[in-house]
């Protein structure tokens, strides 16, 4: 199998040049999953696309192709979270308290990622490793573990100097199959286009939104708009902002003890506002209460009876 036809299509010349349609992108995916593919030819697939920008229908078709290949890779799942931010600027993962929160709610919650050009502070597996909290419907898989192959793919970043759709695919991934997710972008514009290409590939519970480094957190200082799917149909909402002031979602000079603050050894408002909130969003895409109003409250009391347990067994 060869790649070039697929290369051809897009890079033919002006005037000739069109977009792959959904089963060619799945196709041209697939090979390159195969390993078969030409190192060559996947960089030149891949920069066009970065050039021109990637249709909906590209997306979903290398996305389904994708999907198909992680079957029963992990257990399944109620939610499905993705954490591939890059951002430098990043600090504490707060959405992982967030991830925890649903999962005390009763949901199997699955996290998987790569988290590169980031600080210590932010790194998600030293973060996972300090708290101790996997298991009881909590669980996360670095994307080397789960798939060397889409591994490479996305470290091709290092080698072009630039991002390509592979960031995106992989946020759509879903390998767990999982009936609900969850996604962060860092740029607005690929709200809308996860979204459309989701639709495509008929999937009916996905919230994305604009996150600090393009993980899914939400920021409580600042109304969020909330893209994706709610049972199939179009979702275009807003999320009022949770936290009266102005600020950063992460600022440098505010470190977040995660330990600390998930003991109850520190307090501060606007990161358990952070907490909450994203949960919040989490639990409305698999439809916990009928109103994010609702699973506000409900993410709320979560975070205050996070304790309980360790209080009954001490």
């Amino acid at each position: 199998m060869t790649l070039a036809p697929y290369v051809r299509i897009v890079a033919q010349g002006k005037g000739r040049a069109r977009s792959l349609t959904l089963d060619e992108a799945d196709a041209a995916m697939s090979i390159i999953l195969s390993g078969d593919a030409a190192p060559e030819a996947v960089g030149a697939l891949l920069m066009v696309l970065r050039l021109r920008g990637e249709t909906d229908a590209e997306i979903a078709g290398f996305t389904r192709a994708s999907r198909r290949s992680a079957q029963n890779t992990l257990p399944p799942a109620d939610l499905d979270w993705p954490c591939y931010a890059a951002g430098r600027t990043r600090g504490a993962p707060l959405f992982l308290l967030a991830a925890r929160l649903v999962a005390n709610a009763g949901y199997r919650v699955s996290l998987h990622g790569r988290n590169s050009h980031q600080g210590t502070a932010a790194n998600l597996p030293t973060a996972i490793e300090a708290l101790n909290i996997e298991g009881a419907g909590l669980s996360y898989m670095p994307l080397e573990t789960l798939s060397q192959r889409a591994f490479d793919l996305l470290a091709l970043r290092d080698t072009f100097g630039l991002r390509s759709c592979i960031n995106t695919v992989l946020r759509m991934w879903n390998p767990s199959g999982a009936p609900a997710s969850v996604q962060g972008v860092f740029h607005p514009s690929y709200r809308g286009l996860q979204s459309r290409a989701a639709a495509l590939l008929g999937d009916r519970n996905l919230t994305v939104i604009k996150g600090g480094g393009g993980e899914f957190e939400r920021n409580p200082a600042k109304d969020t708009a909330l893209f994706g799917l709610r049972d199939g149909a179009d979702l275009d909402a807003t999320a009022p902002a949770l936290f009266d002031a102005s600020r950063r979602l992460h600022e440098p000079d505010r470190p977040v003890d995660l330990r600390a603050l998930w003991a109850g050894r520190v307090l501060s408002p606007f990161a358990e506002d952070t907490i909450t909130g994203t949960a919040a969003v989490a639990l409305w895409t698999m439809n916990d209460a009928p109103t994010l109003a609702q699973c506000e409250m409900r993410a709320r009391a979560l975070w205050h009876q996070r304790l309980e347990p360790e209080r009954r067994t001490a």
